[in-house]
């Protein structure tokens, strides 16, 4: 039998019903030996007799049987683990102790405990080998990188009105453009913010940062925050730098940031806040920037406001864009920046097959809109869109009620008419969302939005006016193809069982056994950094954190319906489809009836140990 966790402690030694061998498997009349019987069939359990075991079990009163209803009885003698765990916790008493499987005797006639190190080990070992007979399964259950997920259940059917964001929507860019806001924004600071000329030799990085991290902008800390506010350690960055663990806990007095210190709403930090979250794809060079200017000042020991120097890159970041530099430079050299032309113009062509109405709200200038979409979908794209609104400055233009549209005639020219309709054809400047419902009639559900930034596009859009909207994730793509590497699954799939291992075995208390579990802890840390670093080597992936979902992931799964990594994905369903989001079980809820990609039960505290500690 297992080692009881308390000290001294020794189990009953019921006495034998028929092992698995007989040739009847006739549970016993008496509910004490009916326990005995049934969760000691976990030690002989074999195919050839599994279906008999099964049969025999469901002979047993409702009281003993019912928590095996659910099990699919016919998968049982192909899965011979999940078999005797089910067996060995089903009707423990606080003084009955399961037997081990594998022993030579089903039923426990010796009072002598085994080994707790020993025990613990064998676990261990039983423990690898189910994880090696799921990995085979998850090796022939790929995610598709180009599929649509959902977050809320959503009918395609019920779409009639399709709207687009520009950049990072219907126009992506290449790698190029990120390098060339972060020389530019770089070059601004030694040329008008008089920051030292030595920051040229620090080049863009595309592989240091990544979307949804959180900037402590008084103490210049760049980090990573789940969706409960806790930091997750070992992310923390000064400058291009780690920061210790211990350092990090001393200044947060913890892990956890207060909701007061968090960004605001649309991640800014004001009114107090001392988070900024960068939310935009746009702000990547923005983070690495501040950290290789944050690691000059730090290595060349020069004193400095933090503030300040936040500030300064940041007005440095914005004008790159509101001086028309980035907009010159890509219209200057079209066909370096902008890619996936061909597949926006797919899913535009589609939609408009299909008799869709469709919109464009962007903050771009409209003279970079119009070459733009002039390049990815033809010089008639105004054809397809039965309004277009350019320089919208979104969020304000979803709150903001003041402000009116103005006609842009082909020449850039603002009009100075009252506008009374939005015609085809025609580009409309400023405005606001009010004025916009009022105008076109285009409300609640039957509109589906999309854009890439959770918060100026999606936030207000979701709930104040009740538009569907989607996501544009590029990074969702290479995620999902490293999680389909074997390396990853291998990773991952062993650390849920470890996880699950230590979740059980965490009621032998004893110094032996203690010293058994800081090895899987250990061993359990190291999976973790391992699983981080397939993403990225500083923060992992933008969707989780070791111990949680990304605060990133949490706005986005408040404020998308659907998400995916291009608009292209669009075109593998027909617009009849209905988005359905998978059913994962709650905490408290069995996985039984979850999606079998989801579920597992190896993941449930097993009521053995539960029992012993009892």
């Amino acid at each position: 039998c297992p080692p009881s966790p308390h000290t001294g402690f020794q189990p009953r030694a019921p006495s034998p019903p028929p092992t698995p061998q007989d040739s009847s498997l006739a549970p016993p009349s008496d509910v004490p030996n009916q326990r005995a019987w049934l969760a000691c069939f976990c030690s002989a359990l074999t195919p050839a007799n599994g279906q008999a075991v099964a049969a025999a079990i469901m002979s047993l009163p409702g009281s003993l049987s019912a928590g095996f209803v659910k099990l699919k009885v016919a998968a049982w003698g192909k899965s011979l683990l999940a078999c005797r765990r089910a067996l060995g916790a089903a009707g423990v008493t606080k003084r009955f102790q399961p037997c081990l499987w594998g022993r030579a005797a089903p039923y426990c006639t010796s009072t002598e405990p085994i080994n707790k190190k020993d025990y613990l080990w064998m676990r261990y070992k039983e423990e690898k080998k189910a994880t090696e007979e799921l990995i085979l399964s998850s090796l022939n259950s790929m995610l598709n990188p180009d599929a649509i997920f959902s977050n809320n259940e959503m009918s395609l059917l019920d779409i009639e009105i399709y709207g687009f964001d520009y950049d990072y929507t219907l126009a992506f860019y290449s790698k190029d453009l990120h390098t060339l806001i972060f020389n530019t924004a770089r070059d601004l600071l030694i040329n008008e913010h008089r920051y030292p000329d030595e920051l040229r030799k620090y080049e863009y990085n595309p592989n240091f940062a990544i979307r949804g991290l959180h900037y402590d902008v008084h103490r210049a800390l760049l980090m990573k925050i789940d969706a409960f506010h806790y930091i997750q350690l070992g992310t923390v960055f000064r400058g291009l730098s780690v920061v210790p663990d211990d350092e990090v806990i001393a200044m947060y007095e913890g892990s956890h940031v207060p909701l007061e210190q968090m960004s605001d709403f649309y991640g800014k930090s004001s009114h107090g806040n001392t988070m900024k979250q960068f939310m935009d794809i746009f702000s990547l060079p923005e983070m690495t920037l501040l950290s290789c200017v944050n690691e000059y000042f730090l290595k060349n020991n020069i004193d400095y406001e933090p503030v300040h120097l936040y500030k300064d890159v940041k007005d440095a970041i914005r004008d790159v864009h509101v001086k028309g530099i980035m907009y010159r430079a890509i219209e200057a050299d079209i066909g370096k920046y902008i890619c996936y032309g061909e597949q926006t113009q797919a899913v535009l062509t589609k939609l408009a097959n299909h008799g869709k109405k469709m919109f464009l709200i962007t903050n771009s200038p409209s003279s970079f809109v119009d070459k733009g979409m002039n390049f990815i979908v033809g010089k008639n794209w105004q054809d397809l869109f039965d309004v277009v609104i350019v320089q919208a400055d979104k969020p304000n233009f979803f709150n903001d009620k003041r402000r009116p549209f103005r006609k842009v005639t082909e020449s850039g020219v603002l009009l100075w008419d009252r506008i009374h309709r939005l015609d085809k054809g025609q580009i409309y400047k400023q405005g606001n969302l009010y004025e916009f419902l009022k105008l076109t009639g285009w409300r609640g559900s039957k509109v589906l939005y999309f854009g890439d930034h959770i918060y100026s596009d999606l936030a207000d859009l979701t709930l104040k006016h009740g538009w569907r909207t989607g996501a544009i994730i590029p990074e969702l793509r290479s995620e999902i193809k490293i999680m389909n590497t074997e390396q990853y699954i291998r990773i991952m799939t062993w650390l849920q069982g470890l996880t699950g291992l230590l979740e059980r075995m965490q009621v032998y208390r004893d110094a032996e056994s203690q010293m058994v579990l800081q090895e899987w802890i250990n061993e359990r840390k190291a999976l973790r950094h391992m699983a981080r670093n397939v993403f990225n080597s500083q923060f992992g992936s933008i969707f989780r954190t070791d111990h949680n979902a990304t605060y990133f992931l949490r706005r986005l799964s408040r404020f998308a319906d659907i998400y995916m990594a291009s608009l292209s994905c669009l075109l593998n369903y027909d617009l009849h489809y209905t988005f359905y989001p998978r059913k994962t079980p709650l905490q408290h809820e069995l996985p039984v009836w979850s999606d079998p990609l989801i579920g597992s039960a190896r993941r449930i505290p097993f009521l053995q140990e539960m029992a012993q500690s009892k």
